[in-house]
């Protein structure tokens, strides 16, 4: 069973619902150590003066902010406490904005909130409310020593997800990013057409449980092969792509693929349907 990180209350109006924060997500990636290949031991790091290359003993360490190439300014941990923004056990709701009108890209980590105790009704009164007129609350919350902006929104509507969100600041001006084609790149309206139409013929309805990690699947199942003693052949696949000789013959051929899928598709169901009612018979 998760163990909460943060417990407090969601306060809008004079309305206050007490809560406790559980992680929503936890990282699969396949993690190795550094180990020397000779014996098979851990490679330990040791913190060493880049000036006399000796060993530096953890209670002479000190934090340092560059100021200029290879200059610091040496700050005590007690000197930032001063700063460090008020442990508030409170989410303060500031706005309730539409979910459409926040780019995913302002989006960081993401949690659960469970009601705390008492907090039943209160609750599932927040959670209803939101989801029926699709808004987002936003508001500041304090986890650990740092201060987060974040969004409360109904995840399906069984519960409520806090996400911790970027500041506008630390979104990088897209307009920096080199080789993004300006309003010089025209598309012909047959162009958009075909484009429209592959996109159309390619649009399901969200389903996430046909996604999976296949790398992390080989990755795994090949560690686990060779922890037998078993011997791996690593086949390499190169990725064949049709020679196409402009952008509409490339958009008219994904579209006739596409489609042919799509016949297929809607033909397997009533397939399965058939010979389901053969063996109910």
């Amino acid at each position: 069973m998760p163990r909460p990180i943060w417990s407090g209350a969601i306060s809008f109006g004079l309305v206050t619902v007490p809560v406790k924060l559980y992680p929503a997500v936890h990282s699969k990636d396949v993690s190795f150590h550094q180990i020397d290949e000779s014996s098979g031991a851990r490679i330990k790091y040791k913190r060493v003066s880049e000036k006399t290359g000796r060993e530096v003993p953890y209670e002479r360490i000190a934090k340092g902010y560059e100021v200029d190439d290879g200059e610091y300014v040496v700050i005590d941990p007690k000197e930032l406490e001063k700063f460090a923004p008020e442990a508030t056990r409170r989410i303060d709701i500031s706005d309730f904005v539409d979910l459409d009108e926040i780019d995913p890209i302002y989006y960081e980590h993401a949690y659960f909130l469970a009601p705390d105790k008492g907090g039943d009704k209160a609750y599932a009164l927040l959670l209803k409310a939101m989801d029926d007129a699709g808004k987002v609350a936003i508001g500041r919350v304090v986890i650990r020593t740092k201060e987060y902006l974040a969004a409360i929104r109904p995840y399906g509507n069984k519960a409520l997800a806090l996400e911790t969100m970027l500041f506008p600041d630390e979104i990088d001006d897209v307009s920096e990013v080199p080789g993004i084609p300006g309003r010089s790149a025209k598309v012909t309206p047959q162009e958009l057409k075909m484009a429209k139409q592959l996109i159309e013929s390619l649009s399901n309805e969200w389903d996430p449980d046909k996604y999976e990690d296949t790398h992390r699947k080989r990755v795994l199942d090949f560690i686990k092969k060779k922890a037998k003693g078993k011997t791996i052949e690593i086949e390499h696949h190169e990725d064949e792509r049709p020679a196409v000789a402009d952008l509409m013959e490339a958009l008219r051929a994904s579209v006739d693929k596409s489609s042919k899928k799509g016949k297929k598709r809607t033909r397997a169901p009533a397939r399965r349907t058939t010979a389901s009612r053969r063996r109910s018979a």
